[in-house]
């Protein structure tokens, strides 16, 4: 009975020192696996998709070129180009209509994912509040699907197409 309880001590500090250490390996496992990295991909470029849908709605004709810069900084590659080629165009348009929007997004979900080559595909319900200079606000909804890019600034968009009211 005295052995017992000579060895009972370090034999229980032993088990808890094993046991801390699985459970420390298991959760740095966990944290490194393949689908934590996934996981956390499929998060930045959910949130990033939304913020660049919703930039890419939004426009305050008061402030033209600061919202054309806007449009640049949340696109890349294809749409970059577009939307830098087309810029004087949309800006007179703009000025023009006299109208700004605010759009945000009211739902989204990644539809794709390859984090090895940096792409994703997301589709997004989008609510556009439109503020003319005269007269009453109005509100439009929108449907889009949209290809992001993994920039070394992050999350970017390649693509903004709008999904048709009764496709998909």
């Amino acid at each position: 009975m005295i052995a017992i309880r000579r060895y009972a001590g370090p034999v229980l500090i032993g088990l808890a020192a094993l046991l801390l250490a699985w459970a420390g390996w298991s959760y740095w496992q966990a944290g490194n696996s393949p689908e934590a990295e996934s996981g956390h991909d499929r998060d930045l470029a959910l949130s990033a998709g939304k913020q660049q849908i919703a930039a890419l709605n939004s426009m305050d004709h008061a402030r033209v070129d600061a919202g054309l810069r806007q449009w640049l900084n949340a696109s890349t590659g294809p749409l970059h180009d577009q939307l830098r080629r087309d810029s004087a165009q949309s800006r007179q348009r703009i000025l023009q209509a006299r109208t700004s929007a605010e759009g945000s997004v009211t739902a989204a979900a990644l539809t794709e994912l390859d984090g090895r080559a940096g792409t994703a595909q997301v589709i997004a319900s989008v609510e556009i509040r439109l503020t003319p200079q005269a007269g009453a606000p109005s509100v439009q909804r929108k449907r889009y699907e949209a290809g992001l890019s993994r920039t070394p600034g992050g999350w970017k968009l390649t693509s903004l197409t709008a999904i048709p009211a009764g496709a998909r």
